[in-house]
């Protein structure tokens, strides 16, 4: 694995850098393949709160979590248990889904979709521009689970048009079509 560590109000030294490839690199067992590109590991030090968010882009998945402690070196270490955890429920659910269809159909985008932040005066402080890629429904809500979000947008592989999966409050899904 490649790493791209960046620090934000934080000086990455070597040996926080050795640290976050070891913890991170041990995930790489996990697959046969390498990354599609570089691990992006950001670093962030807010109000005496160290922060980690770990993006690890896969053939057909998207890995990404986030962490934070007072103590950088253990949140590195929470945030490896969460990708850990993303990876064994992602692996449960294809190999549930093998066994229940017989073959494994699945595209997931290699983006990811990160909602808009708004303060006060709605105004648009983020934007991001990705590439839709078709999915079924469960699928889309797969990766929006991998991703650990709460809505995802995606192309409908059946009807074509851009739909919305999302979670609701009683923990069920539900989905946004447009009207005809």
């Amino acid at each position: 694995m490649n790493f791209n560590i960046r620090g934000e109000n934080i000086k990455v030294t070597p040996a926080l850098r050795d640290y976050t490839e070891k913890k991170v690199g041990k995930l790489e067992r996990y697959f046969d393949t390498a990354p599609n590109s570089d691990v992006n590991v950001n670093m962030k030090v807010y109000n005496e709160q160290q922060m980690i968010e770990v993006t690890i882009p896969m053939p057909n998945l998207l890995l990404r979590a986030e962490e934070e402690h007072a103590d950088m070196y253990a949140a590195i270490d929470l945030v490896v248990e969460k990708l850990e955890r993303q990876i064994r429920k992602h692996k449960t659910k294809v190999n549930r889904k093998f066994r229940q269809e017989g073959s494994v159909k699945y595209m997931f985008r290699n983006d990811t979709s990160i909602p808009v932040e708004e303060d006060e005066d709605l105004e648009v402080v983020k934007k991001k521009r990705f590439t839709l890629k078709p999915m079924d429904v469960e699928e889309a809500i797969l990766q929006m689970d991998m991703l650990g979000h709460n809505f995802y947008v995606f192309s409908n592989a059946v009807s074509g048009d851009t739909n919305v999966v999302y979670k609701r409050r009683d923990g069920k899904y539900g989905l946004i079509e447009k009207d005809e």
